[in-house]
């Protein structure tokens, strides 16, 4: 039989703070997100690994707050005072990105002594702690580290099948009965591995118009799933 041309008709993931899971993995660093009268200075660095929800909680935090997100690499010195206004928010994304971006250090050291002199809130986003970087700018990397971080925790029991059922949701997938559960406890808890998972269940079971079995997805797991040998 014949594979199915496949296109990318996939509903925009649900990125508002009710569609935001929370568990024991992520509560503490929602609840020092929300509570700015915690953040030193105004600032405060969120840290977690890929598909960890950093992106998820930037998006509806910027919207609750008024404020421009940006990602990190594409910072240029002349163009940090039009992002920061007295009293506003500014969210600057993947800063672990930045390494060997001079311009890009030089507008986030801007920044930070921007936000402090308009009061505004400065939120950034990493998969790793500053040190990481590779920054240059030793003033820039001295006041990253002084941040206050916010750590969203690898994956629980709870966490992995909710953030799959959402997946599966966001893509308006039917799973048969009891796919989830087993993919949940065989899978490693990777909410990365999991974003990429569901997307190649997606693609193979539109092209070989197959329904999500435990079958189909067990042949996904053992492809995307890295090796331990």
């Amino acid at each position: 039989m014949a594979r199915q041309l496949t296109l990318d008709l996939t509903t925009p993931p649900a990125l508002s703070r009710s569609d935001f899971l929370t568990t024991s993995a992520n509560r503490d660093a929602l609840a020092l997100l929300d509570d700015i009268s915690l953040w030193p200075q105004r600032r405060l660095l969120l840290l977690g690994g890929p598909g960890a929800g950093k992106s998820h909680l930037a998006q509806f935090w910027s919207a609750e707050q008024g404020a421009i997100r940006v990602r990190a690499d594409d910072l240029m010195p002349d163009e940090a005072e039009a992002l920061i206004t007295p009293d506003g928010a500014l969210v600057v994304e993947d800063a672990h990105e930045i390494a060997g971006n001079s311009n890009a250090e030089k507008a986030l050291f801007h920044l930070w002594n921007l936000a402090a002199a308009e009061r505004a809130l400065l939120l950034i986003t990493a998969r790793t702690p500053p040190r990481t970087w590779g920054l240059v700018l030793p003033d820039l990397l001295s006041r990253v580290e002084m941040m206050t971080p916010a750590v969203l925790g690898p994956p629980d029991d709870a966490l992995l099948p909710a953030v799959l059922v959402k997946l599966f949701a966001d893509r308006q997938l039917q799973v048969m009965p009891g796919v989830i559960e087993w993919l949940a406890l065989r899978m490693d808890r990777d909410l990365d591995l999991a974003r990429h998972l569901v997307a190649a269940i997606d693609r193979e079971s539109l092209a070989d118009r197959r329904p999500i079995t435990r079958k189909l997805v067990s042949e996904l797991l053992d492809k995307l799933a890295p090796s331990d040998a």
